[in-house]
C-alpha cells in the first residue's frame, strides 16, 4: 500500500516565447500538456506501470500567466480503485521579477493503469495519512461518483442518437 507522498510530483516550467498567445500569455494547451505530464508522472510513480489518461475535470484559468514567468506544477494522487487513479494538479505561477506568486489553475486527471498487454491492470491502494490527504481522497470519492454518472449519461445519449 502507497502513501500520497510516495507519488507526488513537483515540475517547474518557464513561460517561453514559443508557449505564449498575442497577449504574450501562455497557451491553454500548453498548461494543460504541463497538468497532464504531471499527473501521469505522478500515477506512473504510485501503479508502477505505464498509465494513461482516461479524463480531465473541468480546468478553469484563473488569472493569465506572462511570458517569463515560472509555473510550479504540484501532483498527488488522491484516490485510487481497481485499475484507475485521480491525480489532482495544481497550478501556480510566479513572476520572479517581483517575487509574486499565485495561483493559476487546479485540475483532478483521471489516469488508468495499463500492463505490457495493452489491458487495464490493478493499482496498488492508496493510504492517505494527514488530514489534508484523507479531506482529498474524501473529495475524490465524490467526484469519482460524479464522473461515473456523466458518463452512464453520456452512453444513454450515444445510444440513443445513435452517435
Amino acid at each position: 500500500m502507497k502513501t500520497p507522498k510516495d507519488s507526488q510530483v513537483e515540475m517547474t516550467e518557464i513561460v517561453l516565447p514559443q508557449h505564449t498567445n498575442a497577449l504574450g500569455s501562455v497557451f491553454g494547451g500548453t498548461i494543460m500538456s504541463w497538468v497532464d505530464i504531471a499527473a501521469a508522472t505522478a500515477a506512473l510513480r504510485h501503479a508502477g506501470v505505464q498509465v494513461v489518461t482516461a479524463s480531465v475535470d473541468a480546468m478553469e484559468f484563473l488569472q493569465p500567466i506572462h511570458l517569463g514567468f515560472i509555473v510550479i506544477l504540484k501532483a498527488s494522487v488522491n484516490y485510487v480503485s481497481r485499475t484507475s487513479c485521480e491525480v489532482g494538479v495544481q497550478v501556480t505561477a510566479e513572476n520572479p521579477l517581483k517575487g509574486e506568486t499565485f495561483r493559476t489553475a487546479t485540475a483532478y486527471v483521471t489516469m488508468v493503469a495499463i500492463g505490457k498487454d495493452g489491458k487495464k491492470v490493478s493499482m496498488p491502494p492508496i493510504k492517505p495519512e494527514t488530514a489534508d490527504e484523507k479531506r482529498r481522497f474524501q473529495e475524490a470519492l465524490h467526484r469519482r461518483q460524479s464522473r461515473l454518472e456523466l458518463k452512464e449519461k453520456n452512453r444513454q445519449h450515444r445510444e440513443t442518437y445513435k452517435i
